[in-house]
């Protein structure tokens, strides 16, 4: 039950923080810290995001060399200025050789 309220709980904060950047007035969203501040925590979110899914598996930190492999070529591809889905499609395809190469 416990869960249930958390979930509650967060789905009720994303929507207070939604409605109150709805209602700030625009000064405030034009200031360049905000700006910047908008800017800026999509990516480290994304960052953290794939830092959880690269380095934990059941709740404890390891190392997959596999997805380490498809993170090191998703980053070369991301460098080359490849597409987006190109970027996912080398990232699988390098990981998918190294789980069958490796085991």
């Amino acid at each position: 039950m416990t869960l249930w309220w958390s979930i509650a709980l967060v789905c009720a904060g994303c929507y207070a923080l939604k409605l109150a950047g709805l209602a700030a007035p625009r000064r405030v969203l034009e200031h360049p810290r905000v700006r910047r501040f908008a800017e800026l925590v999509p990516v480290a979110l994304l960052a953290a995001l794939i830092a959880v899914q690269m380095f934990t598996h059941e709740g404890r930190l390891t190392f997959d060399a596999a997805r380490t492999a498809g993170l090191a070529a998703a980053v070369a591809a991301l460098l080359l200025r490849a597409p987006f889905l190109v970027i996912l499609l080398v990232a699988a395809a390098v990981t998918a050789l190294v789980r069958g190469f490796v085991g």
